[in-house]
C-alpha cells in the first residue's frame, strides 16, 4: 500500500490507482464517463436491469462508482463523487444487486439462529479456510491473498460510515471494535497495513487495488456489499449484520489459514495479519452480538429483518467466492483473470 504524501492534479492521493479495464457495456460506459468527462446519461441504465447481478460487468461498474468515495482514481476529478447523474447510474446498479440479494437469502427474524449458524463447524470441514489449512499449495494461497486484497486493503473503512447512524452503547461498542481494526492508534498496526505487509512477504504487490483487473466478480461483490450498506442510512441494520458476520467468522478462519501458512513454511511476516485476528475477533464477536446488535435492536426493533439480511447476504457472497475458487482449483487452473507472476 502506498504511503506517498501528496496529491495528484485531480485531487486524489498520490499512489491512487488508474481506472480499471472495462468488462462489459456498463463498466465501459462508467469508465468512459470518468476518463473523458462524458455525460453520465450515456450510461445504458437499461442494461443494469438486464445484467447479471453477480456478473463481472455490473460488479466492476458498481465498484468504480463506490471507489469515488474512497481513494478515487488517478486523473479523475473528485467532483464526480457527488455528481447527481452518476449517482442515478449507481442507484440503478444497486437496485439490481440488492434485489437479487433479497431474493436469494432466506430472510427471517431469528438473528440468534443465523449468528449461531456461522459458528457451526461442518464435519468434515469443507470451506476455503479448511482447504488452505490442509492441502492448498503455495500458488493457491497467493491467489487467495490477491482476491482478498480488494477487501482487506480497505478493511474497516466502509464500516465506519455507520458510526454516525448509531446511538448509545451500539455506537460506543462499534467504535471500540473499529479502534482495534485501525491499529489501536498505531499506524503500523492498522489491519489494512498488516495485510499489505503480508502481501509483500508473499511476493505480491501491496498497492491499493493493484489486483482489481485480475480478480473476478465474486471477490468484488463482497466489497460492493459493504460499500452499499455503509453508504445508505436506510441499510444501517444490514451493515451491522454484515460487520457482525465478518467478525464472527474471521477468528476460526484466521486460525486455519495460519496453520496452512505454517504448513507451507511461511514466516511470521506472513502470519501476523491472521494471528492478530484470532484473539481480537473472538472478543469482537461478543461485543458485536451483545452490545452492538443487542442495543441497536432494543432501540430500533424494526431493523431486525435488516440485521438478518446483512448476515445472510454476507454468507451468500462468501459462498459464491468459495464456489468460484474451488471450481478453478479443482481443475488446477488459476482462479484469477490472469495468472500471478512467479515470485
Amino acid at each position: 500500500m502506498s504511503t506517498t504524501v501528496g496529491t495528484t492534479r485531480a485531487g486524489a492521493p498520490a499512489g491512487t490507482p488508474a481506472l480499471p479495464e472495462p468488462r462489459g457495456p456498463l463498466s465501459e460506459a462508467v469508465v468512459t464517463v470518468l476518463a473523458h468527462g462524458r455525460d453520465p446519461a450515456s450510461v445504458p441504465q437499461a442494461e443494469a436491469e438486464r445484467a447479471d447481478p453477480y456478473g463481472d460487468d455490473l460488479a466492476l461498474a458498481m465498484h468504480i462508482c463506490y471507489e469515488l468515495h474512497y481513494h478515487g482514481f488517478r486523473s479523475v476529478s473528485p467532483e464526480w463523487e457527488w455528481d447527481p447523474d452518476l449517482l442515478r447510474v449507481r442507484a440503478a446498479l444497486e437496485r439490481t444487486f440488492l434485489h437479487a440479494l433479497r431474493c436469494d437469502v432466506d430472510g427471517g427474524t431469528d438473528v440468534e439462529a443465523v449468528l449461531d449458524a456461522l459458528l457451526t463447524e461442518p464435519v468434515p470441514g469443507t470451506g476455503i479456510a479448511h482447504h488452505l489449512r490442509d492441502t492448498a499449495p503455495w500458488w493457491q494461497m497467493r491467489e487467495y491473498f490477491a482476491h482478498r486484497s480488494i477487501y482487506h486493503l480497505k478493511e474497516a473503512d466502509p464500516h465506519a460510515w455507520v458510526i454516525p447512524r448509531l446511538q448509545g452503547q451500539a455506537k460506543a461498542s462499534l467504535v471500540a471494535v473499529e479502534f482495534d481494526e485501525f491499529g489501536g492508534g498505531r499506524g503500523e498496526h492498522i489491519h489494512a497495513r498488516l495485510f499489505a505487509d503480508l502481501m509483500e512477504a508473499a511476493g505480491l504487490d501491496s498497492a491499493y487495488l493493484h489486483y482489481l483487473d485480475d480478480v473476478p466478480a465474486p471477490a468484488i461483490g463482497i466489497v460492493n456489499l459493504m460499500s452499499m450498506l455503509g453508504l445508505h442510512r436506510g441499510l444501517r441494520g444490514a451493515l451491522v449484520g454484515h460487520f457482525t458476520a465478518a467478525e464472527i467468522s474471521t477468528a476460526p478462519s484466521a486460525q486455519r489459514i495460519t496453520r496452512g501458512l505454517e504448513r507451507l513454511g511461511a514466516g511470521p511476516e506472513c502470519t501476523l495479519f491472521f494471528t492478530e485476528h484470532i484473539e481480537a475477533d473472538a472478543v469482537h464477536e461478543q461485543i458485536m452480538r451483545r452490545d452492538v446488535i443487542g442495543d441497536l435492536l432494543d432501540r430500533e426493533p424494526e431493523l431486525l429483518t435488516d440485521v438478518v439480511f446483512g448476515i445472510q447476504a454476507t454468507e451468500l457472497l462468501e459462498g459464491k467466492l468459495a464456489q468460484y475458487l474451488f471450481g478453478a482449483w479443482h481443475e488446477e487452473r488459476t482462479s484469477l483473470r490472469r495468472p500471478l507472476p512467479m515470485e
